[in-house]
């Protein structure tokens, strides 16, 4: 990863098996993740591969989503299966959210 960053900023998952993940780089300095978002980080494994691991931003916090250590040379593969689940889960509950808040609004009035 370039300096300077804390890692890439999940933008798409192509639900195609061989399809890009497309990501933008995260400044180091960038405030914590919105909800629903995935940061991606990755680094040399110590003898071979890649250590991956995803972080999801919550309403008052970032948590560890999953890990990928020693991951072969073609780990956007192995990751865009969860990315891809985990960001269509978001959606919906951004969706449930606002329909929640809504029914809650037109109740009151």
């Amino acid at each position: 990863m370039p300096d300077g960053v804390r890692g890439a900023l999940i933008q798409r998952v192509s639900p195609q098996y061989d399809g890009p993940l497309d990501v933008t780089w995260l400044p180091a300095d960038a405030p914590k993740l919105p909800l629903g978002r995935i940061r991606l980080h990755w680094e040399p494994a110590s003898r071979a591969g890649w250590n991956v691991s995803a972080h999801l931003g919550l309403a008052t916090t970032e948590v560890h989503l999953a890990s990928w250590p020693t991951a072969p040379d073609d780990w956007p593969r192995l990751v865009r299966p969860t990315l891809h689940e985990v960001t269509g889960l978001c959606a919906a509950l951004v969706v449930a959210t606002g329909a929640l808040d809504l029914s809650n609004r037109l109740s009151r009035t």
